[in-house]
């Protein structure tokens, strides 16, 4: 008994120590939201930027508390203006895809992970005109927020400026 116990032991610990061997030297290390057209990414990371660069320029660090009673129609227009930056480049997005089949394929699942978001923010802009300030909320994803996948793809493909901006979030 103590041999065929000693001799399964065995086999366990070698095969721990062989799938050990080939995930740290032989598995691939890419990541499976990466695509080829690093072009593509590049020029997303450029137009990304700019989008920022607009969301930036609206920011609004007022209490809304202390604005008066348009003031939920105020932030909800600026929740509008600064979403207006996202779908803009969503549509841009879609008319130039990457040039390979996996680039085309992500993108294309991602951008339309991006329009769920965009709704998301276009609900709370409409929630806040009818009076009701509660706390952003987005569509849920396997349990974890959409911009948390969004944010993913875009940072696994050197794309920082095109993770969704925490805006509402806060």
């Amino acid at each position: 008994m103590k041999t065929i116990t000693k001799s399964l032991l065995g086999i366990v610990i070698l095969l721990i120590v062989a799938m050990w061997v080939y995930a740290l030297f032989f598995a691939t290390k890419e990541s499976v939201n990466k695509f080829e057209d690093r072009q593509w990414a590049a020029r997303a990371q450029e137009r990304c930027s700019l989008s920022q660069q607009e969301r930036k320029d609206l920011a609004d660090y007022r209490i809304v508390d202390d604005l008066g009673p348009n003031a939920l129609a105020e932030r909800a227009m600026l929740v509008d203006k600064a979403t207006d930056t996202m779908q803009r480049f969503v549509d841009e997005f879609r008319a130039q895809l990457p040039n390979d089949p996996k680039g085309i394929a992500l993108v294309t699942l991602w951008l339309d992970d991006y329009e769920i978001y965009i709704a998301d923010r276009r609900d709370f802009a409409d929630d806040l005109r009818s009076g009701i300030n509660l706390r952003f909320a987005e569509t849920p994803i396997e349990g974890l927020p959409i911009s948390e996948k969004i944010a993913t793809f875009a940072a696994d493909n050197e794309m920082p400026a095109c993770k969704p901006p925490i805006d509402l979030s806060i």
